[in-house]
């Protein structure tokens, strides 16, 4: 998967001319926070993502939200996150009201939290699609990749030549409820960074993602080289996690 990945990227080094055929959506912020919890404690984890839920759809049904959802990580390491959820906002103001009614909560100072360590990112894209409506059969798919040093995506050319209409025509085919292209808005780590987040549609949904990037670095034999240029191999890694419920608008 990972010199599958790279193929896709490299493919936008040698297609980067394209890119400007598609323009730029208006900017989606992302609240993504990150917990991991003593594994004694889960159910009463679920237990308090339920009621969260119940507050965050209130806030895409009134417009503060675009959508949100919540998660439990399937590639386990030791001292990282277990679960986790999601928020977007198509304005810094929403996003932060949004937080403000979760953190008003019961739960939000209930012992679970208290007793897990925790991780929050505040994220933006201009590239992202999510399908309408709410499900509980997805699969989140995170890659985390970092530039070389000197080496940049200015404008994100060359994401927006391949693997933006790859990954559109995926959510248009049904194989993923959204993708999101995103970096951070509020820098908690390395600013040079990029991130590729897929939910799809099942696990089947996964392996025509994976089919879909295979085939492209097939078609591209000098796809090793040009991913050379541009990011560290060695600073990837990838998150695997059932998505446990989603809902957009």
């Amino acid at each position: 998967m990972q010199t599958a990945s790279m193929g896709i990227f490299a493919m936008c080094l040698l297609t980067g001319s394209v890119a400007w055929a598609q323009s730029s959506k208006p900017v989606l912020y992302t609240y993504v926070s990150t917990w991991t919890v003593p594994r004694a404690m889960w159910a009463d984890y679920n237990k308090m993502e339920s009621a969260d839920d119940a507050s965050l759809g209130k806030a895409v049904a009134d417009g503060t939200l675009v959508g949100f959802g919540s998660y439990t990580v399937l590639n386990h390491t030791e001292g990282e996150p277990t679960h986790g959820n999601w928020f977007s906002a198509g304005s810094m103001a929403n996003l932060i009201k949004g937080l403000e009614q979760l953190r008003a909560t019961p739960g939000a100072t209930g012992p679970v939290l208290s007793a897990s360590k925790h991780w929050d990112y505040i994220m933006e894209s201009h590239d992202y699609h999510a399908t309408s409506g709410s499900f509980k059969n997805g699969y989140l798919r995170v890659g985390f990749w970092n530039y070389r040093p000197g080496a940049s995506d200015p404008g994100g050319k060359i994401v927006k030549a391949t693997m933006v209409p790859v990954l559109e025509k995926l959510v248009n085919d049904g194989a993923l409820y959204s993708y999101q292209i995103d970096e951070e808005a509020i820098h908690s780590s390395d600013p040079g960074a990029l991130n590729m987040v897929i939910i799809a549609n099942g696990a089947e949904g996964l392996d025509k993602f994976n089919a879909a990037v295979e085939d492209m670095a097939t078609n591209n034999a000098l796809a090793g080289a040009g991913i050379g240029s541009l990011l560290d191999p060695h600073a990837h890694h990838d998150m695997l996690a059932h998505v446990d419920t989603m809902t957009y608008k």
